[in-house]
Formats: C-alpha cells, sequence, structure tokens
C-alpha cells in the first residue's frame, strides 16, 4: 500500500510539479481530479517535477465522485483552511488519502460536508489567507510518514 495525495482541479503546474516530486520522494501516489489548470505537458510542471516523473504514479480522474468509487474502503482526509482541527490530531494509516483543493478556492464545500469528521489544517497566523499548496502537501504527507515510523524511507 502507499498514501495518496490527491489535488482537486489544480491551477498552478508548479505547484502540481512540485508535489509530484514530493511523491516520487516517498512512493505516494497523485491524484489529478479534472479539470486541471494547465496542460499536462506545461514545460513549467515538468521543470517543478525536475527528471522524478518516472518514479511517480500519476492518476488522472475526471471527478471526485470518480476516486471514491476506485476505493470505496478509502480514508479521505481534507485540507482546508476552514477545518479547526490541525492535522496533528489525527491517526494516519497506510493507505490513506489527503485531498487537496485549488490554489484560489480550496476544495469545494460539498466534498468538506462529506468528510466532516476528517476536515484537517495546518495551523498558521492570521497574517495569510493559506499556505503554499505544495507545502500543505508536503507538511501533511511527511507528517503521515512520521506516524508510520517512515516506512519505506531511508
Amino acid at each position: 500500500m502507499a498514501f495518496h495525495i490527491v489535488l482537486v482541479e489544480p491551477e498552478i503546474p508548479a505547484n502540481t510539479g512540485n508535489i509530484a516530486r514530493t511523491c516520487a520522494a516517498t512512493g505516494t501516489h497523485l491524484h489529478l481530479v479534472r479539470p486541471l489548470g494547465f496542460n499536462t505537458d506545461d514545460k513549467t510542471l515538468k521543470r517543478a517535477g525536475l527528471d522524478y516523473w518516472y518514479a511517480v504514479q500519476v492518476h488522472y480522474h475526471d471527478s471526485f465522485d470518480e476516486l471514491k468509487a476506485l476505493y470505496p474502503e478509502g480514508r479521505f482526509f481534507c485540507a482546508s483552511t476552514r477545518s479547526s482541527r490541525p492535522y496533528t490530531e489525527y491517526q494516519f494509516q497506510d493507505g490513506d488519502f489527503f485531498v487537496f483543493g485549488k490554489e484560489t478556492k480550496g476544495l469545494p464545500q460539498s466534498i468538506l460536508d462529506a468528510h466532516p469528521d476528517t476536515c484537517l489544517r495546518v495551523p498558521m497566523t492570521d497574517k495569510v489567507r493559506s499556505l503554499n499548496l505544495s507545502n500543505s502537501a508536503a507538511i501533511v504527507i511527511y507528517e503521515a510518514f512520521r506516524q508510520i515510523g517512515f516506512a519505506g524511507l531511508e
């Protein structure tokens, strides 16, 4: 098994490329939910992921519902600045999905409403609206790996 990062309608290719690099470094699957705000052969996307794309298992989905139907037993943790519960309050397990929304709007309210017990946030000051998407994904995925003793990582 492996962890999964889900990007719902990502808009900025550099963020997706950076997240892909984190996925390559950790063996995490990357799920991209359409529509994407860029072409997947975008130079910025490829540059941000460097030459690690071969090491990333990328899955494309036409909707979040389609993704959930493929993994009916999956645990989906939804990142949102609107959540009050910090990511450190959860016990993650191998196979969990970490869901992030588009950079300008976050996750749709319908996805958050469908997962009220697994919404999480990365704590921050009130000086900014949010962290960069790729930073947030890295923080959460490494916490998940810390909790399982960095299994599979050197």
